[in-house]
């Protein structure tokens, strides 16, 4: 299933690290259509050109360069299906609160609506069967949306985890806990990221945040939608089969790609093997390509054979970044399984997931609205 219609998109945070990777990544998609752009009102007024602080590696795409940057004001999003969110959290709630509430559909890389009960945390090589709450989201309000919505991606380094945990419990039933120590890159703290003295030579022991991040997001993530008696429904955090997670993240001197060491422990007697578990991760497919999301990944997961892979440097572009990597698949003398989980972090860690979990809705007629 694919796409012959374009759809108007509009970017929210244009100027910054995520919103100019969110244009570099749409413009040359083969459905979505830069629309409109959005940042702070210091910007708003200038020619994308000038009002951009440009950091990606290749130059900006000549469809947005002359573009004029608008506040992130809905009346100027009015004509977009689609409209992605890069905004840093101090001021994303209530600009997407905004835009839900204009009957706009929001794809949000921020984390302010990742613990909203009617708001879908979604990883789109993952959980795409959470998108069944949209229609109650929509309901709650007062009146009723009739196209408004907000979808959220995880955290970063959440994204790279649940990908691998989610191919094992499909394959092998529910996970009882995980030990998870991250070795995250200085582009997950944004630009201009951590001063040189602190981060060369260095590891920093602590990302404000991040631990809890990993070890809620997921539970969420790998979680299941239930109905209630009152007809509502909820996310079930992974309650029937509680999952205990234990993270330790640290931020390494990488520039791209977290790197993330996890042991395992299934509820499953006798635990599977290394070899099962190589080919569990091998056979894995996401919804999402299956459908013929553009931007996912053929290989959701790749599994590595060398003993020192997968690497940040050699491995974080694979399939654009769209994917993730596993590799030295062996067994835990604590638990049962330990393995080394490679992701971009700029890439299906942020502003791609968004644009799949986008692809995913235009696909399932979740939104629509032709270019």
């Amino acid at each position: 299933m694919t796409s012959a219609r374009q759809y108007k998109v509009g970017v929210l945070g244009a100027t910054g690290t995520v919103g100019q990777r969110f244009i570099a990544l749409l413009a040359e998609h083969p459905f979505f259509v830069i629309h409109a752009l959005g940042a702070s009102q210091r910007s708003a007024g200038k020619p994308y050109k000038e009002a951009a602080n440009w950091k990606q590696t290749q130059p900006i795409p000549s469809a947005v360069r002359e573009m004029i940057v608008h506040e992130c004001k809905p009346e100027h999003f009015q004509e977009c299906a689609v409209v992605f969110s890069g905004l840093d959290a101090d001021v994303a709630g209530d600009i997407e609160q905004s835009f839900r509430l204009a009957e706009l559909a929001v794809f949000s890389n921020a984390k302010n609506f990742r613990r909203d009960p009617h708001v879908p945390l979604i990883v789109p090589l993952v959980n795409t069967s959470h998108y069944s709450i949209i229609p109650q989201q929509r309901s709650l309000h007062n009146p009723p949306l009739k196209k408004g919505f907000i979808v959220t991606n995880a955290n970063c380094s959440t994204t790279a985890v649940v990908v691998p945990l989610a191919a094992l419990e499909r394959a092998f039933g529910p996970i009882e806990s995980a030990m998870i120590t991250t070795m995250q890159a200085i582009s997950g703290a944004g630009y201009p990221g951590l001063p040189s003295l602190d981060i060369l030579d260095n590891v920093v022991p602590y990302i404000s945040g991040e631990e809890e991040k990993i070890e809620w997001e997921t539970l969420k993530i790998l979680g299941g939608v239930t109905q209630g008696d009152d007809g509502l429904k909820a996310f079930d955090m992974h309650t029937e089969r509680p999952l205990r997670i234990s993270a330790s993240c640290n931020r390494v001197p990488v520039i791209e790609g977290h790197t993330e060491c996890v042991s395992v422990r299934f509820a499953r007697r006798p635990p599977p093997s290394p070899q099962q578990v190589r080919e569990a991760l091998q056979a894995y497919t996401s919804e999402a390509y299956t459908i013929g999301c553009p931007s996912a990944p053929r290989h959701t997961v790749f599994v590595h054979e060398e003993a020192d892979r997968p690497q940040p440097r050699l491995d974080r572009d694979y399939q654009a970044g769209a994917g993730v990597c596993v590799g030295r698949v062996r067994q835990c003398r604590v638990l049962d399984i330990k393995f080394v989980v490679l992701a971009n972090n700029v890439a299906i860690g942020a502003a791609t997931s968004s644009i799949i979990n986008a692809e995913y809705a235009v696909l399932k007629g979740i939104v629509g609205g032709q270019a």
